[in-house]
């Protein structure tokens, strides 16, 4: 029995990773090639944005029902299943002649991708126990930091040697591989009591977050004032107040508000949604910054901003190993999000090409905070949740974290917007890096307020996950070989 269950536990952090990897990827890679596909099909720029952003909504849209299907039909099945319609839909994506098809296919993908992760995650911390959590979340850790960092390189190396379409195409072998190594490894799950599905819950939910999605994304772009973008944002945000109102009502609900009642599993949402503003808004502004600003290529732009993910892998294996056991989440998360703020303002000194190594430095520096925040935030969420609600607090997570980074875009690149990212100078174009600059410092005000809701975490609460892995027996011993097929 306990071969098996480490069985699990290796297979279960395989696929979920390689499933987590592709998701998030996804959207870097593809931004790469936004420009080639508009100029192949002939398209606008602002048209063929919604290449993206009927992926992001697509996501927003089916993230709540995620929970419901993994405990009805059980988290294996609804895992691989996602896999099979992200990776069938990202080959259609590649094969895509018009833009029409390519946003459909997109729109696919995001169903695939809205169920993968919050099913994945809610898997992963039922086959880990509360003593192993960080461990968990430090798994969660690569493909969270390493799959942004990496999608910019292969998108630019796809674009510019080979076709736009193996941003897509990319997927396939690692789809095809999670999905068979799951199919063979993974064990069976029981399936956990649920009613009949929430209709009123997955509308409310659905068409809000996809709304207040949209608008978000397209605020930027399209200007905050345009009243469709308004009235999208609006009318997104009525529906989700209408959907707290009835899911705080329902007996079973869809999206199951009450779980916030549980103060560690809230004060960690909010400190990870406002660190996902910060740093996932802050990776998408350094892109323009190192190619509209600096002048670099995207692959060059893609390499300079690496480094984050090495200080994240870096920063993962110190919290695990060092500061969670020994001084908790709440201090460890307010000393990585400092590190971050730190980071921040210090980017915004940066103003010429030859100050490049500072910058990835100042990276990676930056993913070694993050990685304090993510990893004890994953861990000390979960600490007081118990197994049957792991699904729905997986989703409230996952809707969480989505919404953030999408805020956080828009966020910074309004400020980069509104200041304007050219300026003339001697009648000729020039980049402003006081644009940039203004972006990272708003950035470096929000992870201060993370660091103040940081304050907020129990460790007290969270004290079954704060486990060294000296008093668990470390060094681990060398996992078990895993078992045959049947």
């Amino acid at each position: 029995m306990p071969g098996q269950l480490h069985n699990q536990k290796v297979a279960v952090s395989v696929v979920f990773v390689a499933a987590m990897f592709m998701n998030i990827m996804d959207t870097t890679i593809v931004n790469v090639a936004l420009p080639t596909i508009g100029r192949q099909f002939h398209v606008a720029a602002d048209s063929v944005d919604t290449v993206a952003i009927g992926y992001l909504v697509s996501l927003a849209v089916f993230i709540p029902v995620s929970g419901w299907l993994g405990d009805r039909l059980g988290p294996r099945r609804v895992l691989l299943g996602s896999i099979v319609v992200f990776t069938v839909a990202s080959a259609l994506c590649g094969l895509a002649q018009n833009p029409a098809q390519l946003v459909a296919f997109r729109v696919l993908q995001g169903v695939g991708g809205g169920m993968m992760v919050p099913v994945g995650m809610a898997l992963l911390f039922r086959t880990f126990p509360p003593e192993e959590r960080v461990r968990a979340s430090s798994i969660l850790v690569v493909p969270t930091a390493f799959a942004p960092a990496l999608g910019p390189v292969l998108g630019g190396l796809f674009v510019t040697e080979l076709s736009w379409r193996w941003v897509f195409y990319v997927n396939l072998p690692i789809g095809v591989a999670a999905l068979a190594f799951g199919l063979v490894y993974l064990a069976p799950q029981p399936r956990q009591a649920t009613g009949r599905l929430d209709v009123a819950g997955f509308v409310l939910s659905g068409a809000g977050l996809g709304l207040l999605m949209y608008g978000i994304a397209e605020g930027p772009f399209k200007g905050w004032g345009r009243p469709s973008i308004v009235g999208t944002i609006v009318a997104g945000a009525a529906l989700l107040v209408a959907m707290v109102v009835v899911e705080m009502r329902s007996a079973a609900p869809l999206i199951d508000l009450r779980l916030f009642r549980d103060g560690l599993f809230r004060s960690s949402n909010i400190v990870m949604t406002l660190g996902a503003v910060s740093f996932l808004g802050v990776l998408f502004i350094v892109a323009l910054f190192f190619q509209d600003g600096l002048g670099q290529s995207a692959l060059g732009s893609g390499l300079s901003t690496f480094p984050e993910a090495v200080g994240v892998m870096i920063g993962a294996q110190v919290v695990t190993r060092r500061f969670y056991p020994t001084i908790g989440p709440r201090r460890t998360m307010t000393m990585g999000l400092l590190i971050l703020t730190v980071s921040l303002c210090l980017m915004s000194l940066i103003d010429t090409i030859g100050e490049l190594w500072w910058m990835r430095l100042l990276l990676l520096v930056m993913g070694y905070g993050m990685a304090h925040v993510f990893t004890s935030a994953q861990a000390a969420g979960f600490a007081t949740i118990s197994g049957p609600d792991t699904a729905a607090a997986s989703t409230l997570f996952n809707a969480l974290r989505q919404l953030g980074g999408a805020v956080g875009v828009a966020l910074l690149s309004t400020v980069v917007a509104e200041i304007g990212p050219v300026a003339v100078r001697h009648g000729h174009a020039a980049p402003r890096l006081a644009a940039y600059h203004a972006a990272f410092l708003v950035a470096a005000g929000i992870t201060l307020l993370a660091a103040a809701a940081a304050r907020s975490i129990d460790d007290e609460a969270a004290a079954p996950t704060m486990v060294s892995r000296r008093r668990t027996g470390a060094p681990a011993p060398a996992p078990e070989p895993l078992p045959a097929a049947g």
